[in-house]
């Protein structure tokens, strides 16, 4: 469009990276358009372990800068989005024939010392002959080590990065893919295509372009930029399955495997446990991941090493697959190649317009690669105010760490129709928020229809309002996982309601009245 002003920073990716970057810089005072090609984290950034931990297998591989940064983080995104992100304990029991007690301890006793924690628990010792976490486990385990680490609704902390980014000014395009960028006197021209609507198609200039395109980093550069062949990250598949509900215990647990790899089994919806994850490098196209026959015949066998009812795959109900795009760094197995992230700036011939390269690091520390991000910006546009999201709460998360409980309590005081399941699954999906679901609300029937799983019309306006949700499939697997809750029938339901909420947003010459139709938002309320 010919009035679009020069933004200063275009940011190619809507995963966690992407929208992490936007965030902060936004809030620097920089003006920011992002573009998605699909939905916000429809790809890496949803389909991880669910963790914000310090990785304590990275240890052994020496990782010690990535480790303890990343457990630095730990009580910061926790303090400041304790709606989706909470403490969980972890249990690993001592194996005889695999990693020596000693070395265990050791490891641990760095993962508690090395990260300045704070609020969480400390690591200690179980005797499985008494402790109810041996109750699922095979008798075999006389000793286990439980240590903290907390759990995240993945995909959830990239939409709220999103909404933050949009609220400060950021224009954010979802279902939109940059299919050409070029440098021209000192500038950035970026193409966007709409990807739902062949007629949109748009120039913007930026000043400086950020790739944070995950797996697709490098086919932006020889793609989108026109490059010759580059090959900077490795791409590795990592799997999960989830089955019916193994155990009762509120904790997790941590599991060795012979082959050096572990896996996880940990609570999940209530209802679930969820099992991951694998290391195997991946060739494909990364919209066509899905988990193979051999990681779930893996995960099965490896989860029934140790539970004394085997994992089977007729216990499997869903099952998702990520590509990690890592930093190639020669490591000669999937798993041994680092988590740690690698920023590479560069500039045109003559000096022309900066492109800053973002490869490889985990969710745990997006946060900090968006600080590390924006030094390499702020060295290119100049310095307009200094980092802030360390102390600056998700859209939601304004009440404190611990504060949960009384969060649901209030919630609950001031709608009174609300069952207490409801009140608490509202909390933790949308934090303080809630109430700009509820609004005047004063029954259930004031929500409008129903369609499954507590779901209301409600939920679904904002979640298409606020949350740039198309699909039922952006609802059901991405901003919750109602998917697994409900029936098929209803599945189907929830698709109507939401074709006909967008539908009525057209007929009135608008999708919503906070986002546009040229898939932008200000998300101003």
């Amino acid at each position: 469009m010919a009035d679009d002003p020069v933004h200063d920073i275009f940011v190619i990716g809507g995963g966690i990276n992407g929208c992490g970057i936007a965030r902060d810089a936004v809030g620097r005072g920089f003006s920011v358009a992002l573009a998605e090609m699909n939905d916000l984290a429809s790809g890496t950034s949803s389909g991880s372990t669910k963790l914000i931990h310090g990785g304590l297998r990275y240890l052994e591989f020496y990782e010690f800068r990535l480790v303890r940064e990343a457990l630095m983080e730990r009580e910061v995104l926790w303090r400041n989005a304790p709606h989706i992100i909470w403490p969980m304990r972890f249990v690993l029991p001592h194996h005889k024939g695999l990693r020596p007690r000693w070395l265990l301890r050791l490891g641990l006793f760095l993962y508690d010392h090395i990260g300045g924690r704070r609020q969480l628990p400390a690591t200690r010792t179980l005797d499985l002959r008494t402790d109810p976490a041996a109750k699922p486990l095979k008798p075999l385990f006389r000793t286990a080590f439980e240590y903290s680490d907390c759990w995240v609704n993945d995909a959830r902390l990239v939409v709220l990065n999103a909404i933050d980014a949009a609220e400060r000014g950021a224009r954010v395009f979802t279902r939109t893919k940059v299919v050409a960028a070029r440098r021209d006197a000192g500038h950035w021209i970026v193409t966007l295509q709409s990807l739902t609507d062949p007629a949109d198609r748009r120039e913007l200039t930026a000043r400086l372009l950020v790739n944070a395109a995950g797996p697709w980093v490098d086919q932006v550069l020889t793609g989108t930029l026109s490059r010759n062949d580059v090959h900077n990250v490795r791409l590795v598949q990592g799997s999960h399955i989830v089955v019916r509900r193994k155990f009762d215990d509120p904790r997790a647990y941590f599991f060795q495997n012979r082959d050096g790899r572990i896996i996880f089994a940990i609570p999940y919806e209530d209802d679930f446990t969820l099992i991951g994850t694998t290391d195997q490098d991946f060739t494909g196209d990364p919209q066509a991941i899905a988990i193979t026959d051999g990681e779930i015949d893996y995960l099965c066998a490896a989860a029934s090493e140790y539970f004394a009812e085997p994992v089977r795959r007729a216990d499997i109900v869903w099952t998702y697959a990520g590509v990690r795009p890592l930093f190639d760094d020669g490591a000669s197995k999937a798993q041994e190649a680092t988590r740690d992230y690698v920023l590479k700036a560069e500039v045109g011939p003559d000096g022309g317009a900066p492109l800053i390269n973002i490869f490889g690091g985990k969710i745990t520390t997006y946060r900090r690669l968006a600080e590390s991000a924006l030094e390499k910006i702020e060295g290119f546009l100049g310095h307009r105010a200094p980092a802030w999201t360390v102390e600056a709460p998700l859209p939601g998360g304004d009440f404190p760490a611990t504060g949960y409980d009384d969060a649901v309590r209030a919630l609950l005081a001031d709608y009174r129709f609300l069952d207490a399941t409801l009140g608490r699954r509202l909390v933790r999906q949308y934090g303080t928020r809630a109430r700009m679901i509820l609004g005047g609300a004063r029954s259930m029937a004031d929500l409008g229809r129903h369609v499954g799983a507590g779901m209301t019309e409600a939920e679904l306006r904002y979640l298409i309002d606020h949350e740039w949700a198309r699909t039922a499939d952006d609802v059901l697997w991405r901003r919750t996982k109602h998917g697994l809750h409900m029936t098929a029938a209803e599945h189907a339901g929830c698709a109507a309601v939401m074709a006909e909420l967008m539908a009525g947003g057209r007929r009135h010459g608008q999708t919503t009245p906070q986002i546009r139709e040229d898939g932008t938002a200000r998300c101003l309320n």
